[in-house]
């Protein structure tokens, strides 16, 4: 294949460099372009344009391929922690025992939060929506360390990565507690990382939570397969960001923010939301089935196919089991999950869905595991900014230390031309 693309303006022939990833991408380098040619590109969306070269997530959705730093989605959610992920998508490579020790005791040191942050959570309306307080809260984590991080240190990089993988878990789920009317609980360093996620969610001050094996390993599974996601939204938005320099936790926060938007974090929620809907209806799944097929129907089934994958997303095999093994360990009784096992049989099994590929996706069973431990519908988008967190910081990381540029996008004009102004008794 040729190293160039060659494109025509007005009969110049202008020649673009091609970049090639080690996946066998193409894409054409158009840094240059105006300079060249004095023309810009326009793509709505960004849905042709890649923003950056990076080496920390591949995804394949013709193929339904997952890889962190070259490793499998299936063999990661297999065999490793979510600690381990973490580290592999922030530093590269898998931990050693060594290595992953430290990290832990690194995380541990910083996972006290000022106490001051009580008296920011407590100026918020009971009310208020927990993705809210977590952008806030997170922002809010600059005032008491301000310090600008150096990334040219190796030493000052890995304790600003556990400190806020330390500090982001806690002040998660303060907004939980906040919802409750629960007094605030603190990290355990005798417990793992999801074990103190399970502990500051749910134990309260009158006996100890005892934390199931089985629903640890849900979690476990699902913070691994939320941890990046490549240039979606909000990994973008923490880039962008990043690169005017603004500091680790003011970045972060502006990739919570941007999730909490419902066409991005939302999706489990809206499962949750459309599985209410039909039980409110009486519950008819079949008829609900039938709208979904229905063109002229508004209706849309939530939490089947996917934007990006377009066979099947490999991380909902990977958590459906996961999902049925947290239903079978709590027993739990509830018509809203009878109703989403009745859709996930009938999407399986119809022609119709599977012709399209509309399988259950990573939102259908997170939204159902959620459920089943008694998480609110509101908190579902901060669990999904937990298993994300790694590859924010991963991206921010990795877009400092390689020194790109300041994001600055451009547009075409297409407002009035220039006019006269107007004095006020002749408008």
């Amino acid at each position: 294949m040729s190293k160039t693309a060659t494109i025509e303006i007005d009969g110049k022939k202008i020649e673009l460099p091609l970049v090639r990833g080690t996946e066998n991408e193409v894409a054409i380098d158009i840094a240059k372009l105006r300079a060249q040619s004095g023309l810009i590109t326009i793509d709505p969306g960004y849905k042709n344009t890649g923003s950056c070269e990076s080496a920390i997530t591949f995804l394949d959705g013709e193929k339904g391929i997952l890889r962190y730093r070259g490793y499998s989605i299936e063999e990661l959610a297999e065999h490793s922690s979510f600690l381990e992920v973490a580290y592999l998508v922030v530093f590269g490579e898998l931990p050693t025992k060594a290595e992953l020790e430290k990290f832990e005791r690194t995380i541990q040191k910083h996972s006290l939060v000022h106490e001051e942050m009580k008296t920011i959570i407590d100026g918020f309306p009971k009310h208020a929506h927990p993705m809210g307080v977590l952008s806030s809260l997170t922002c809010a984590l600059t005032a008491f360390n301000p310090r600008r991080v150096n990334v040219e240190d190796e030493n000052d990089l890995y304790e600003a990565v556990c400190k806020i993988m330390a500090k982001f878990l806690v002040i998660a789920t303060w907004t939980y507690r906040k919802i409750k009317g629960y007094p605030m609980n603190y990290y355990d360093n005798s417990k793992s990382y999801v074990e103190n996620f399970i502990r500051l969610m749910f134990e309260l001050p009158t006996g100890e939570y005892k934390v199931s094996p089985i629903v640890r390993n849900a979690l476990d599974k699902l913070f691994i397969l939320h941890a990046d996601h490549e240039q979606n939204c909000s990994t973008s938005t923490v880039r962008m960001v990043g690169s005017a320099h603004a500091g680790l936790f003011a970045s972060i926060s502006s990739g919570v923010s941007a999730l909490w938007g419902p066409l991005h974090g939302g999706a489990n929620q809206a499962v949750l939301e459309m599985l209410e809907e039909i039980q409110n209806d009486g519950g008819d799944v079949e008829k609900y089935i039938a709208k979904a097929k229905d063109k002229n129907d508004p209706f849309r089934l939530m939490g089947f196919g996917h934007r990006v994958y377009k066979n099947f997303d490999p991380r909902a095999k990977i958590i459906k089991k996961a999902a049925d093994e947290v239903l079978a360990e709590l027993g739990v009784d509830d018509p809203i999950l009878d109703i989403a096992k009745q859709l996930e049989k009938k999407a399986l099994e119809d022609d119709y869905f599977v012709a399209r590929n509309l399988y259950p996706n990573v939102d259908f069973y997170s939204g159902i595991i959620y459920r089943a431990l008694g998480i609110p519908t509101e908190m579902f988008t901060v669990m999904f900014a937990i298993g994300r967190l790694p590859g924010w910081v991963a991206q921010w990381k990795e877009m400092r230390v390689n020194k790109e540029p300041i994001g600055r996008p451009r547009q075409v004009y297409v407002g009035e031309t220039e006019r006269s102004y107007k004095p006020m008794n002749e408008r």
